[in-house]
């Protein structure tokens, strides 16, 4: 009787992460009908893309990061669109309103989705490029890979420097197994934790915590989260920044102050790595910038874009 208790609680510790993944609800056609933009069939699935701003402004094309969809760049792109720019944002895998492959996400899966994106509104052959975090590090692999295609490259509290994942995050990342099932079976009640810590903290986040909060419960993003974490954050970009400043691409980087996601010490391992960038700090912003104080970053993106 007693190792047959054993093998039950051992099929249900094996099966949790299935179930409660199974239970999670399908990105599908019903939650898409609501979304801005347009879905485009890709070679690893279906992505959102959102297009704002005169037909014929300056493109930005943004990335987002890890754990935000498009949305993170809402209040941002207003102030861009304001000033004449020509807005391009879209959902990675595993976010949003974008299918859930199960590829592993490293640097050849975003790029490839960025590329084909590029391929279904026309193959532009040159925009400016801005990536928030670890789209800033889609962003720059982008452009090292392309540098005659990125007129200029924007890089919001960018991710790819230093490895400042916290010790829990840390080992879930890098612990296989065990990392996929407290993923899969505790990963969203973790984060429900750790943002409503943020909240009381910051109650004027409410809202965006809120849509980050509901990502947790469509399947896919969890894994995809860990997957990112375990591939496409790993590689320190160092090699990359030096090939920019090789190919003289125009490079601007914004940090928050009192970011604690990427320290400012991290600004200086890209300046070791491409003295040509420039840096510029927003005082009182952490790694939230994009939304908290997107007046600000929008203000220092425009002077970096239409400067010169």
């Amino acid at each position: 009787m007693i190792w047959l208790i054993f093998v039950l609680v051992l099929i249900a510790i094996v099966a949790a992460p299935f179930i409660l993944e199974r239970r999670r609800k399908p990105m599908d056609g019903a939650v898409r009908n609501q979304a801005p933009g347009e879905f485009y069939a890709l070679t690893d699935g279906t992505t959102h893309v959102h297009i704002r701003g005169p037909v014929r402004g300056p493109l930005i094309i943004c990335v987002h990061g890890l754990t935000t969809s498009e949305y993170v760049w809402d209040a941002l792109a207003d102030g861009l669109i304001e000033s004449g720019f020509r807005v391009l944002t879209y959902d990675l895998f595993g976010r949003g309103y974008s299918d859930r492959p199960k590829n592993a996400q490293d640097e050849a899966f975003f790029l490839r989705q960025l590329e084909e994106v590029l391929a279904s509104i026309g193959d532009p052959e040159s925009f400016i490029l801005m990536g928030y975090s670890m789209g800033a590090s889609i962003s720059v692999a982008f452009a090292a890979k392309h540098p005659n295609r990125v007129e200029k490259l924007v890089l919001v509290a960018p991710a790819g420097l230093s490895d400042t994942v916290n010790k829990q995050d840390k080992f879930l990342r890098d612990t296989p197994l065990v990392g996929d099932w407290v993923t899969n079976v505790l990963g969203g009640s973790l984060r429900k934790k750790r943002y409503a810590m943020l909240a009381k903290k910051h109650p004027e986040r409410a809202e965006f915590i809120g849509k980050q909060l509901a990502e947790s419960d469509y399947r896919g993003f969890l894994p995809a989260v860990l997957s990112s974490a375990r591939h496409m954050l790993k590689d320190n970009q160092s090699d990359k920044h030096r090939i920019l400043e090789n190919e003289r691409v125009p490079t601007f980087a914004i940090w928050g102050e009192d970011d604690s996601v990427i320290p400012l010490s991290a600004l200086g391992e890209m300046t070791r790595a491409n003295r040509s960038v420039v840096h510029e700090t927003v005082a009182g912003a952490d790694h939230d910038l994009p939304y908290t104080h997107p007046d600000r970053v929008a203000k220092a993106v425009k002077g970096f874009l239409l400067g010169g």
